[in-house]
């Protein structure tokens, strides 16, 4: 049976590795969507068409926009069975989604990261319950999803954490139901959010002092969390219902590597 996927933020990092990991099986229609990576999306669709087996189409979307909801929601082409809730802005990237004061960044965090998810699983979610079937995978962090790091947006990782309450929230209301929710919350992932946030600032010298001290001295590639994503729209993923996953590999459970100190405030 052929089953379809949406993927928010699907023209670059994880969400990109979620649709040439889908696109790869042909038993799968793969849409994504984009915001300001149109020129990305379109060479992503051109080369799945060359080299993937499913059919996958891009759609321009601007998460936590009322009315873009609905126009996506009319351009689709048929019902979605997994949802991947991916898309999000970091404490970086929020600079191009608001031009106001600072105090605009906050709300924006919100609506963006938390609210629109909110709002997709309120519209895909009727046809899923009517079909029978559904799946929804929310894309956290590991920071605000499992644990807290100085140095970001408090909102950032705010609206993180309201990702994983409403991955838990609709878990437990979707309890006795053929929908599964889950949150994958990545650690340092090699992706051009995790680089505007912390590398960029470094030298290549702290750069690489910073990688040595990551769980296995090393990121996490976007292909990695791609195949957890795929795991999780599979049918073996049942028993996890509700589950707020720490994908970080240890970063979660031992933040002192990413800041530097221990979580007793020792040197490292």
């Amino acid at each position: 049976m052929t089953r379809s996927v949406l993927i928010t933020g699907g023209s670059g990092g994880i969400g990109r590795a979620c649709v040439q990991r889908f696109a790869a099986e042909e038993d799968w229609t793969v849409w994504f969507t984009y915001r300001n990576g149109r020129e990305r999306a379109e060479e992503l669709v051109r080369e799945m068409a060359l080299t993937g087996r499913a059919k996958v189409e891009a759609f321009p979307f601007s998460q936590g926009d009322w009315a873009d909801h609905e126009l996506l929601l009319d351009r689709l082409p048929g019902p979605v069975d997994v949802l991947v809730n991916n898309a999000a802005v970091g404490s970086k990237t929020i600079d191009g989604y608001t031009d106001g004061p600072p105090q605009d960044k906050a709300p924006a965090f919100m609506q963006i990261n938390a609210v629109g998810p909110l709002w997709l699983i309120e519209q895909l979610l009727p046809g899923m319950l009517e079909r029978g079937f559904g799946k929804i995978i929310n894309i956290s962090s590991v920071g605000g999803g499992i644990f807290q790091f100085p140095g970001f947006h408090p909102a950032d990782g705010m609206s993180k954490a309201a990702l994983t309450y409403l991955t838990r929230h609709y878990a437990a209301e979707l309890v006795h139901t053929p929908v599964q929710v889950f949150a994958l919350c990545p650690g340092a992932v090699e992706t051009t959010m995790f680089r505007a946030s912390t590398l960029d600032k470094l030298s290549e010298q702290e750069r690489a002092a910073l990688t040595s001290r990551l769980p296995g001295g090393r990121m996490i590639e976007s292909r990695e969390i791609a195949e957890q994503v795929r795991w999780l729209a599979g049918e073996h993923a049942a028993a996890l219902h509700g589950a707020v996953i720490d994908a970080s590999m240890g970063l979660g459970v031992h933040p002192g590597l990413l800041t530097g100190v221990d979580v007793d405030g020792g040197g490292r």
